[in-house]
């Protein structure tokens, strides 16, 4: 965190190669919330250009109080929300889910055309699915199980206390399985099964 902080220091100092180094690290990260989000690779390369330029405009608003990611996150998520807008977005693709029963693709072990073919399946119904969500939810969503922010990372991210990103986070995750169920188009386990297993094993 201090290499971090005094990186950022060099650069709202003018430092352009500190800022270059800053943009070498969290690139990839930035252009992957922004694809998550756009579901396209030419828009979320836009959206990833646009939040450097302005993250190198905005350098001296940085106080440090949260992380350089989190920072570059909350712009991120902010002109993918302007996208969302503008768009009249209707779908984002999710690949990860942690800590959800969701029947997440993995594309690692799709190493058969059987296993391709049911992985972009679930793919395209999730995306169908998130894109239901509420921007709220669907926003809560990709910053916790897509972008790995941690709960405190999300909440000064957002304005919000911890509890209310786990709460709001729980009813997205609720919200999302019951669109999924009530698409009928791909299987999910049983909610209940892991509530079963705690009761037999206490």
């Amino acid at each position: 965190m201090a290499e971090e902080l005094a990186l950022m220091q060099r650069a709202q100092k003018g430092e352009t190669a500190a800022f270059e180094e800053i943009v070498t690290t969290y690139e990839k990260k930035v252009y992957a919330l922004a694809l998550r989000f756009t579901g396209s690779e030419a828009d979320a390369a836009d959206i990833a250009q646009e939040a450097f330029l302005r993250a190198w405009k905005s350098l001296s608003k940085f106080r440090g109080e949260s992380s350089t990611s989190t920072w570059l996150y909350r712009i991120t998520m902010n002109l993918c929300i302007d996208f969302s807008r503008r768009k009249n977005l209707q779908s984002v693709p999710l690949t990860d889910d942690e800590g959800s029963e969701l029947p997440l693709p993995d594309t690692r072990t799709a190493n058969s055309p059987e296993a391709a073919l049911e992985n972009s399946e679930i793919s395209r119904e999730l995306q169908a699915a998130l894109g239901l969500l509420s921007e709220e939810h669907r926003q809560i969503v990709l910053l916790r199980d897509v972008s790995g922010l941690t709960y405190q990372e999300i909440a000064s991210m957002l304005g919000l206390e911890e509890g209310t990103v786990k709460s709001r986070l729980a009813r997205a995750r609720k919200n999302l399985r019951a669109i999924l169920l009530e698409r009928g188009n791909i299987s999910l386990p049983s909610a209940s099964k892991g509530q079963e297993r705690r009761q037999e094993n206490g």
